[in-house]
């Protein structure tokens, strides 16, 4: 199919605004907490679908397995910490800078080429994702700053998954986030806090991880399926969800500047899925992204 990796991370997209509605829900379980019992719940699958496929556990491209274990962690963790510390739809916008950081890093560590027009699609994507945060005075330096780190690592972890992408399953390369995650967030609960959740919030744990599992690995599908400078924009979606769902949860207003950033962002991937499209039927350019 022509499109799935475009499907894919439409997919992924929205079970990710699941998970981040769970994490905005548990503003007093500690970050580190989260992701531990995200990561558990996440390894219990992993390595019961790997038994059950006949998968090699650990992999082969161990190297880039091990760069998006601890890529990922990292920016997850950061990417929870913003979600707790500013609006759900600011934090999100920030970090949805990694498609951008991604297709900067391909163009090194991948080899990609990006033709100069779809250049300038990012820039006018990039452009209406700071329409859609605005000028927010929730939002101070540190955390803006925290968000841009969780953004330029996350493109760390999307090239190291695009690395794997001959030579491991997507379960294996998922599996490779909780594997690393779970002893070192496993001994942050341990050695720096603990908070017993309570009732529903048991739920809403296991709802995160199930959704994260689901979201990663339509994520990892989409990056074996076809090259990052396709599909990473389509990422930005998922900025429209967190609006929705800041809005309607969270009562986060949507100002008409927000508004006119959605539709700048949509047109541009719009675009440069269209470019991307034609460019690969030109002769002679296949090898151009």
């Amino acid at each position: 199919m022509q499109y799935r990796g475009i499907i894919y991370i439409l997919l992924s997209s929205l079970t990710y605004a699941f998970v981040n509605l769970c994490v905005k829900y548990l503003q007093h379980i500690p970050t580190h907490e989260i992701v531990f019992f995200r990561s558990v719940i996440s390894l219990a699958i992993c390595v019961f679908w790997s038994k059950r496929l006949g998968l090699n556990l650990f992999g082969h491209n161990r190297k880039w397995l091990l760069i998006r274990g601890f890529a990922g962690m990292t920016a997850l963790f950061l990417f929870f910490v913003t979600i707790k510390q500013m609006p759900l739809a600011s934090a999100t916008t920030i970090q949805y800078m990694s498609p951008v950081f991604t297709v900067l890093l391909a163009t090194q560590m991948m080899g990609e080429k990006v033709r100069p027009i779809q250049w300038l699609f990012f820039v006018i994507a990039f452009g209406g994702i700071l329409m859609i945060k605005g000028f927010d005075e929730r939002v101070s330096y540190l955390y803006l700053g925290i968000g841009l780190a969780s953004a330029f690592i996350s493109g760390i972890a999307y090239n190291a998954i695009m690395k794997c992408r001959t030579t491991d399953h997507p379960i294996t390369v998922v599996m490779y986030f909780p594997l690393i995650a779970t002893p070192i967030m496993g001994t942050a609960c341990v050695t720096v806090d603990w908070v017993m959740p309570e009732g529903y919030e048991w739920l809403i744990l296991l709802g995160l991880g199930v959704f994260t599992q689901i979201a990663q690995i339509y994520m990892t599908k989409a990056l074996h399926a076809d090259h990052s400078t396709t599909i990473m924009p389509f990422k930005y979606i998922g900025v429209i969800y967190a609006l929705m769902i800041g809005f309607f949860f969270f009562d986060e207003r949507l100002p008409w500047l927000s508004i006119g950033g959605i539709l700048i962002v949509l047109l541009a991937v719009i675009a440069n899925t269209i470019v991307k499209s034609a460019n690969k039927k030109l002769p002679g350019t296949q090898g151009v992204v």
